[in-house]
């Protein structure tokens, strides 16, 4: 079995940020592996959360963030580069493991088994995840998907891998990347850790929006009400997942941060992580009280979002406020 770090899912630690007591324990699936990527490296993956706070209502859904390239090399040494399949993936991700590079694949949950009692076995969705372990003669792989580490084998790690052939000759390729790591755990001492982190929320400053997003979110949200609704739970949770958790779990991340930069500047960020956590707390409020919404045909009250509007104002001034001091 090729592997980066020697890891077993029954004794794996997680990292703090999919810990039981968060609002919202995932996020989406890519930060989720990275975070978990990160931490397994032995690097600490709140230093490179600045992204967090520039995400923006994007027309009809919130920006589906991203660990930007950048803040990975600086703060990690990772570098991400892009897989040109041109053999069969389940080899390709094995040479590159072997190499000592994690690789971010999208795969069909249906086959990973960490979604039971959701899509496995039961609905074709894609998700990314970070192979850190893998052998195709054992038919094997050890992966970080969501909140933690897992191991998929046998018949599901075939179908995954589609190794006994194409399920059409149309389908293409997913997605792949790979990540050569030039640090080690310890690289940048904890000042230095924290000055380019620093220096990330600086540049993500610049990219926050001039507007208030949450604005624009009311009135589209007001406007698409009825036809969600109509549309029934199967469609909530596809709405739900691009707007309320988006921003709900991003904002909770944000708080994170600011708070992990709050204990090691003399910035006070509290008020700011204080009212990312009140977004975070009532996106999750607001999601439940859609879905209730939904299922029983009741008027929704949204002054929930227009609090998310002024505690978003309030945040993003102090931490602009901050910046420039």
């Amino acid at each position: 079995m090729k592997h980066i770090v020697s890891l077993d899912p029954s004794t794996y630690q997680r990292h703090a940020l999919h810990g039981e007591d968060r609002v919202w324990s995932e996020t989406n699936c890519y930060v989720d592996v990275l975070i978990e990527q990160i931490h397994a490296l032995g690097f600490d993956p709140v230093a490179g959360l600045a992204f967090t706070l520039a995400i923006d209502f994007e027309v009809d859904q919130w920006t589906f963030f991203k660990y930007p390239h950048v803040d990975l090399w600086q703060l990690y040494g990772f570098e991400i580069q892009e897989m040109n399949p041109w053999h069969t993936l389940a080899e390709h991700v094995e040479r590159q493991v072997a190499a000592g590079r994690p690789v971010l694949v999208e795969l069909d949950s249906c086959y990973l088994p960490d979604t039971q009692g959701t899509t496995y076995h039961t609905e074709h969705v894609k998700s990314t995840v970070s192979v850190n372990s893998i052998s195709v003669a054992e038919r094997a792989m050890g992966y970080f998907h969501g909140q933690s580490y897992y191991q998929v084998s046998g018949e599901d790690f075939d179908k995954l891998f589609q190794t006994h052939g194409l399920v059409h000759e149309r389908m293409l390729p997913p997605y792949v990347e790979y990540i050569k790591l030039h640090h080690t755990p310890g690289t940048l001492d904890a000042d230095t850790l924290t000055q380019r982190s620093l220096d990330s929320l600086r540049r993500q400053c610049t990219m926050i929006p001039r507007h208030n997003p949450f604005t624009l979110f009311i009135e589209a949200f007001i406007n698409d009400l009825p036809a969600v609704k109509g549309a029934g739970m199967a469609h909530f949770h596809l709405y739900s997942f691009a707007t309320l958790r988006q921003f709900g779990a991003c904002y909770g991340l944000a708080e994170a941060y600011l708070r992990w930069l709050n204990q090691r500047t003399d910035l006070p960020f509290g008020d700011a992580a204080a009212a990312f956590g009140r977004i975070s707390q009532g996106a999750k409020t607001l999601q439940f009280q859609l879905a209730r919404a939904i299922a029983r045909d009741k008027p929704l009250d949204l002054t929930t979002l227009e609090q998310m509007a002024g505690d978003w104002q309030q945040a993003v001034d102090q931490v602009r406020t901050l910046m420039r001091e």
